[in-house]
């Protein structure tokens, strides 16, 4: 489980140890990633210094198995961990 920010080192740093954050948070201050992994939102949109909540279930080859449009962030693990259970099955 990574995690990424457009937020520098520092930034994210002080982020997992507030939060207790448990995983990796990867910075990408120029934007280059989330930009490749379409997750920009557009320059007058609300929000628009912030990446759009999206995750991605990528296999061990690196294949995007499936996309999440993160709306409920209660219910979004129970739903990956069921998504990876039906993938490792077929």
């Amino acid at each position: 489980m990574l995690g990424a920010s457009f937020d520098t080192p520092g930034e994210n740093k002080a982020f997992c140890d507030a939060e207790g954050f448990p995983f990796r948070l990867l910075s990408d201050p120029d934007r280059e990633v989330g930009r490749r992994y379409e997750v920009l939102r557009a320059p007058g949109e609300e929000y628009a210094d912030y990446a759009k909540r999206i995750a991605y279930l990528i296999d061990p080859s690196g294949v995007i198995r499936r996309s999440y449009d993160v709306t409920d962030v209660e219910g979004f693990a129970a739903m990956v961990l069921a998504d990876l259970a039906e993938l490792e099955h077929a």
